[in-house]
């Protein structure tokens, strides 16, 4: 008499919805950001797409001194001659372009390397100011503007008092 075996064979359980906690939740979505990307942001690291995406606003300090406002904005690797200063009673506006490019020529290849860059900057004045005695210098890639106030802020003077 032969013996038959039985074998019991478990069928796979319907997934159906997953709680939000499941792990192939979170490889969607991070499937779908590495998507978003390789798709949509590679262009604009490329600056091939979107050239107007290397402008930025210029890193500026305004320091009131009572005589002047001094103002020091980062222009890194932008040559003076390319820097735009426009000073009004109220108000100054730095604006700068620079294209740099570079093509190395070797054995049997070409490098051919173009870069692009914007800054701009529209900063209001508290007070207002003489626009045409205004004196602006670049140094190590830090503009500095100073601007004398139409009517000084005279200096505080100040009173020590006793405690009684």
């Amino acid at each position: 008499m032969s013996e038959e075996k039985k074998v019991q064979v478990e069928e796979p359980e319907e997934r159906g919805i997953q709680p939000w906690y499941s792990s192939d939740v979170f490889q969607a979505f991070d499937d779908m950001l590495e998507d978003f990307r390789r798709d949509f942001l590679s262009p604009w690291r490329t600056r091939r797409m979107w050239p107007l995406m290397d402008k930025r606003e210029a890193c500026m300090d305004l320091i009131d001194t009572g005589k002047e406002f001094q103002v020091h904005a980062e222009v890194p690797g932008i040559p003076k001659d390319k820097i735009d200063i426009t000073v009004t009673k109220d108000s100054i506006e730095i604006s700068a372009k620079t294209e740099v490019e570079r093509k190395e020529e070797e054995k049997g290849f070409v490098v051919k390397e173009r870069g692009y860059s914007e800054i701009y900057r529209k900063q209001s004045f508290p007070e207002e100011v003489l626009p045409e005695k205004a004196e602006a210098t670049v140094k190590n890639g830090v503009l500095e503007i100073k601007v004398p106030k139409k009517s000084p802020t005279p200096e505080i003077k100040k009173h020590k008092l006793s405690i009684k």
